[in-house]
């Protein structure tokens, strides 16, 4: 396979960028971002972009990939709807119709979270903006699209969040976040798990579009 991956050096795709790089069918992988992944590895095809925003500039590059791992992300906090649906819509959407120009034959996957509102309509505003972004998602024409809502996610492989905020939250709950993914299995999940069911889904599929924190670990 070959793979497209934006966000590689935050949390949840620096995990996916490791699984991707440990499975032997993954061909080659463009790692989209503002930053470089730091992968060594010559299947590693890094695409530098200060500004994702002008997808002009980069899209000729995504032609002809079987999937797309899309982790990019920020946190609503401390922000106006405005500038979270800005990032988070905007720009989720302006890419993936620009991978969908490119490689129509592919498999989209993007990662959402737990308690996103499909009906757009509730009090919470951070799940309103993704629950609209992953409506507008499964409506373009890939081959298939999957979102992915985990809900507390380990770090695992010396890992860790870019976002101070999650970080220090990670770094605090690590000693029982290991013994509360014992207990309560279909709640949390890990940077390995949500890798391997991405790989499985865009070499498999997936019996539904949406799939929780307990459909990404049953794959």
């Amino acid at each position: 396979m070959k793979i497209i991956i934006f966000g590689a050096t935050g949390m949840v795709g620096q995990g996916v960028l490791r699984e991707c790089l440990r499975d032997a069918s993954v061909e080659s992988i463009l790692a989209v971002g503002r930053s470089p992944s730091g992968a060594k590895d010559p299947r590693v095809i890094e695409c530098l972009q200060p500004d994702l925003f002008n997808f002009a500039a980069y899209e000729a590059q995504l032609k002809g990939y079987d999937a797309c791992f899309f982790c990019l992300g920020v946190s609503s906090f401390r922000m106006s709807e405005l500038a979270y649906r800005r990032m988070t819509y905007t720009l989720t959407l302006d890419i993936a119709q620009a991978v969908a120009r490119r490689s129509p034959n592919l498999t989209f996957v993007y990662v959402s979270g737990a308690g996103t509102d499909s009906s757009e309509k509730g009090r919470s505003m951070w799940a309103r903006v993704k629950g609209a972004t992953e409506n507008a998602l499964l409506r373009l024409p890939f081959k298939a699209a999957y979102m992915f809502r985990p809900g507390a996610i380990v770090p695992l492989n010396g890992i860790r969040s870019k976002t101070r905020l999650y970080d220090l939250s990670y770094t605090l709950s690590r000693p029982v976040l290991g013994p509360l993914q014992k207990i309560f299995p279909n709640a949390i999940t890990t940077t390995e798990q949500v890798g391997r069911a991405m790989l499985k889904v865009a070499r498999e599929g997936a019996p539904k579009a949406i799939l929780e924190s307990v459909d990404i670990n049953a794959l």
